[in-house]
């Protein structure tokens, strides 16, 4: 099996707030899963669920309170100044908003020229300009049409784009992308999806975080459901979506709308709790019931007994 990039292992987020911040939001519970090379994972769940908090967390834009993150074996919690600048080169994120990103006093060619100046001062006038043109040509944008424009002239979905190749230009191994393409139209939004996809026959590991689930499932090969700061459920995205066994799960699936068909206001069985079917007495935050396939107790996540 391919070794893990990026592995979170039981990694929380407390966020303190109220009057003076004597009050504690859990947001982010003991969340543990990987990313390995060449291989897409949806962080899924609805508004408020904690995954864009995951998402800056392993970019380090902000300090996880509990656990570990490793990148290639080494816990990056900690990196700080030089090494922090090492983790970047390799580690890059893309989110939601594509023009809260930009400066809108330059042009694109200098959000680009900003990664040489920090990276690669050494290379040549010549050297640099392929360098750019093979990067955007990875991400079908011309160089002509984009790099002499300032940022509200481009489209949301050039601006996204120019992102990606920026973060290219690093050589990257993990990209985090975050609600990517919430903010584009439908012609667009297939587009950058591709591209997510082909970035993975490259090689690269990349975090998918979205809200949307037919996202999810068209480009995922591991998918985690995530709830209240939870996972409660992960695995295979064949698994997860065909035989999903969580009622948060389930609930997610059924609320996505199907052509002539209506919405049903009908409370979704959950069954039996398959979690205690494996552990009978208890056991870790999941179980495994299926290969590549785990669960959480939904009766103990909802703070009632189990049984």
């Amino acid at each position: 099996m391919t070794p893990a990039v990026v592995r979170l292992d039981r990694v929380s987020k407390r966020f303190r707030v109220g009057a003076f911040g004597r009050q504690e939001l859990l947001a982010v519970r003991d969340v543990s899963f990987e990313l390995r090379a060449g291989e897409v994972v949806s962080l899924i769940g609805e508004s408020g669920s904690g995954k864009s908090t995951i998402g800056r967390m392993i970019l380090r834009l902000t300090a996880a309170s509990s656990g570990t993150i490793t990148f290639d074996g080494t816990d990056v919690t900690g990196l700080r100044r030089g090494a922090l600048k090492e983790y970047y080169r390799r580690a890059q994120g893309v989110f939601q908003d594509p023009f809260s990103t930009y400066n809108p006093v330059f042009k694109a060619d200098r959000v680009l020229a900003m990664i040489r100046w920090s990276y690669f001062p050494d290379v040549g006038e010549q050297a640099w300009r392929q360098r750019v043109e093979d990067a955007l040509a990875a991400v079908n944008l011309n160089p002509e049409l984009v790099l002499d424009k300032y940022p509200h002239q481009l489209s949301g979905g050039q601006l996204q784009r120019l992102l990606i190749a920026r973060a290219l230009l690093l050589d990257i191994k993990l990209l985090v992308a975050d609600e990517v393409i919430s903010m584009l139209d439908a012609s667009t939004r297939i587009d950058v999806l591709n591209l997510l996809a082909d970035l993975k026959e490259r090689g690269l590991a990349v975090l998918f975080i979205t809200h949307d689930l037919s996202l999810g499932n068209y480009l995922a090969d591991q998918t985690v459901i995530l709830r209240r700061g939870s996972i409660v459920e992960r695995g295979a995205t064949t698994a997860v979506f065909g035989d999903p066994l969580h009622p948060y799960t389930r609930t997610l699936l059924a609320s996505v709308p199907r052509l002539g068909s209506k919405w049903t206001d009908e409370p979704l069985d959950p069954g039996p709790c398959r979690y205690h079917e494996v552990h009978p007495e208890g056991g870790p935050p999941l179980a495994e019931v299926a290969e590549d396939h785990f669960v959480a107790c939904f009766r103990l996540h909802e703070g009632r007994k189990c049984g």
